[in-house]
């Protein structure tokens, strides 16, 4: 394997190096972002708390009319599948606004490679409030991944991620 070039902000180091630790960052990050199991709070939104939708929390049944659920089992397999276009398309546009397809790409790709794929999301739950949502899962064989209250976001009628 040729040695990478020292880069001029880091003389001695690595670009290869740098980028591999910029991404395994990015990937902690997104995968854990806003899935605290100390999280108390089951309120979709502070200023929603006394929502009118039916909390399906605790229960068996999937929260809404099933798509919510099969979004989350969709978007977690093609997480660890590295399927970069399928993820990237079911963010939110929040989320799209703060991250490119090229380094969610990226991303994705060393999750695969770390991971490997065959990790779906099992034990959907969700709270929801109108268009917005807080879901809790497991990932099959990579219970640090697990999820707790993570956001999501219905737009134009599909259900999207919106933890970032």
């Amino acid at each position: 394997m040729p040695r990478c070039l020292p880069t001029p902000h880091h003389p001695g180091g690595h670009i290869r190096t740098r980028a591999t630790t910029t991404l395994a960052v990015l990937l902690l990050t997104m995968l854990t972002a806003c899935s605290s199991s100390e999280d108390s709070g089951d309120d979709v939104t502070a200023a929603d708390s006394s929502a009118s939708s039916p909390a399906v929390e605790g229960s068996s049944k999937p929260a809404d009319d099933g798509s919510l659920q099969q979004a989350v089992e969709d978007y977690t397999a093609a997480y660890f599948d590295g399927d970069a276009d399928t993820a990237y398309e079911m963010l939110s546009e929040r989320c799209q606004g703060r991250i490119t397809p090229e380094v969610y790409g990226a991303a994705l790709e060393q999750a695969a490679a770390d991971y490997g794929d065959g990790h779906p999301a099992t034990d959907v739950k969700a709270e929801v409030s109108g268009d917005l949502a807080r879901v809790s899962y497991r990932v099959e064989g990579l219970a640090k991944f697990d999820q707790k209250s993570q956001p999501w976001a219905r737009e134009g009628g599909d259900w999207k991620y919106d933890a970032c």
